[in-house]
């Protein structure tokens, strides 16, 4: 099922796809020159080329996928009151670590939503704020084509999130996803509009 609507960023293999592209244009140019009688100085800066278009490329592209989760959320703007959360909780530490982690992140927008005084009661009341943030946390690299075969995931906290499908529209429990696939070195971010809560046990 495709999710048309969905903003999805580009990730490690796309990028090598494009290196090869690269790669194999420039040999092309190679053997084009070779095929006209180039000199052999020629051939030698056509092969040098070739080295030095697949490092940049290559580096563009692990620069790409060599931040965290965290260090996306922190850079993104979207994510302050989760990223204050997650420091709060200690939890940004975890989210940084080798995972991979698939993380349902809140917008800011979404923590607008929450009762007033909400956040700022939760932010002194650690075990339940850290209870809140693993509840929005997947083990494992879920990508959206994953996400949309399934019925419901294991979070961190231990309960589960229901997942439902319907067109276009991908909810976690009441939480509609509006961006997916962010790639992160150590796991995936895919955006929601509502804060999940867990039940209370």
């Amino acid at each position: 099922m495709s999710i048309t609507f969905f903003q999805r960023a580009i990730n490690y293999r796309n990028a090598k796809t494009l290196i090869a592209v690269g790669i194999f244009a420039i040999l092309g140019a190679i053997l084009v020159a070779c095929s006209e009688e180039a000199t052999t100085e020629e051939i030698v800066e056509q092969k040098e080329m070739v080295v030095e278009a697949t490092a940049v490329v290559e580096e563009a592209a692990a620069e790409g996928v060599s931040k965290t989760i965290v260090d996306i959320a922190v850079e993104d703007g979207r994510f302050t009151t989760l990223v204050a959360a997650l420091q709060a909780a200690e939890l940004d530490s975890v989210l940084a670590g080798e995972g991979p982690f698939t993380v349902f992140a809140p917008t800011d927008d979404a923590f607008g939503k929450l009762p007033e005084g909400t956040v700022a009661s939760l932010l002194e009341t650690i075990p339940a704020l850290k209870n809140i943030l693993l509840y929005h946390v997947v083990s494992g690299n879920v990508l959206a084509a994953d996400v949309v075969t399934l019925e419901s995931a294991t979070t961190l906290q231990g309960q589960t999130v229901s997942i439902s499908v319907m067109g276009d529209v991908v909810k976690i429990n009441d939480s509609q996803v509006i961006i997916t696939d962010i790639q992160g070195s150590n796991g995936t971010i895919h955006v929601i509009d509502t804060v999940l809560m867990p039940t209370e046990e």
